[in-house]
C-alpha cells in the first residue's frame, strides 16, 4: 500500500474528528439547559433518603418539583421544620407547617395472645405468609410476624418485640409511610403525633370467632360507644372505631371496662 494513502487517510480522520468534536462542543454549549442553582440548595436541605414519601422517585426529583411549583415543601414529611422553614424561604414561600405523624401498629396479637393455628414452612415473608394460607397464626386479620415493615423502613423506626409484634419507635418514625405499604394485613396507619387513644385491633369477625382466636381482640361489645354516648367511638362492622373529630385527643381511655383491653393510649402528651 502506497505510504501516501495511509498518511492522507490519517490526515483526513484528524480532520474529521476536529470537526466532529468541535461541533459536539458548540452545540452542548448552545443547547445545555443551565440548572436552576435553587435544586442543589434544596437537595441539600432534603433527608436524602430517597424513601418517595413525597411521591417522588427520590430528594432531587422532589427538588425539581419544589422549584417547579409542583410541590410544596410541606409535601416532604421526612425533613424537620427547621429545613422545611429554610426550603420555604428559598423558594420565597410561606411557611406551612404540617403535624408530623408516626405509623402506629393496630394490633397486639403477639405470640402470647394470639392463638397458632399451624406451623408455617414458607417464604419467611409477611406477603408470602399471607398468600400462602395467611401464615403459623389464626386471626386473619392480625400480624404475621416476619417483619416486612421492618425491613421497608429506612429509618430504623420499627423493631419486633421478643414476642413478635413489631414495635415503633416514635420519636426515629418519619412517617414516610413504607411500612404502611409493605404490610398485607393493612394494620399500620399513619397517624398524627396528637393521637394518643387507638383500638390495636382490626378483627371484623363476629365476636366468639375474634376471642377465639385472640386474647385482646374487639368483641364489638360497644362499652367504648356507650362511654361516650356514640360521640367518639362507635361499633361498625364487628369492631370499634375512634371518631377523632368528636374524641378529644387528651390521653384519657374512654373507659376501663373494655374486656379485652383493645382499647389503648399509645405514646405520651406533648410529643412533636
Amino acid at each position: 500500500m502506497d505510504i501516501s494513502s495511509i498518511f492522507y487517510a490519517i490526515i483526513t480522520m484528524g480532520v474529521l474528528g476536529f470537526v466532529f468534536s468541535a461541533g459536539l462542543s458548540i452545540a452542548s454549549k448552545k443547547l445545555s439547559v443551565k440548572e436552576d442553582p435553587r435544586i442543589t440548595k434544596i437537595i441539600d436541605l432534603l433527608p436524602g433518603a430517597n424513601c418517595g414519601a413525597c411521591g417522588y422517585a427520590g430528594c432531587a426529583a422532589m427538588a425539581e418539583a419544589l422549584v417547579s411549583g409542583k410541590a410544596e415543601p410541606a409535601n416532604c414529611p421526612v425533613a424537620n421544620s427547621e429545613n422545611l422553614s429554610k426550603i420555604a424561604e428559598i423558594l420565597g414561600l410561606e411557611v406551612t407547617e404540617k403535624e408530623r405523624k408516626v405509623a402506629v401498629v393496630l394490633c397486639q396479637g403477639d405470640t402470647n395472645n394470639q392463638k397458632k393455628k399451624a406451623e408455617y414452612l414458607g417464604v419467611q415473608t409477611c406477603l408470602a405468609a399471607h398468600l400462602v394460607g395467611g401464615g403459623p397464626r389464626a386471626c386473619n386479620w392480625g400480624c404475621i410476624g416476619y417483619g416486612d415493615c421492618i425491613r421497608a423502613c429506612p429509618f430504623d423506626a420499627i423493631h419486633m418485640s421478643e414476642n413478635g409484634l413489631p414495635v415503633v419507635d416514635r420519636e426515629k418514625c418519619t412517617g414516610c409511610g413504607k411500612c404502611v405499604e409493605a404490610c398485607p394485613r393493612n394494620i399500620i396507619e399513619l397517624h398524627p403525633i396528637s393521637r394518643h387513644v387507638f383500638v390495636l385491633c382490626k378483627n371484623r369477625d363476629n365476636p366468639k370467632l375474634a376471642r377465639s382466636v385472640c386474647k385482646t381482640a374487639c368483641i364489638s361489645c360497644g362499652i367504648c360507644e356507650r362511654a361516650t354516648g356514640g360521640k367518639g367511638f362507635k361499633v361498625i362492622n364487628n369492631l370499634a372505631e375512634v371518631d377523632y373529630d368528636l374524641y378529644t385527643k387528651e390521653p384519657v381511655l374512654p373507659t376501663d371496662k373494655c374486656p379485652t383491653k383493645c382499647i389503648v393510649i399509645v405514646g405520651n402528651p406533648g410529643e412533636t
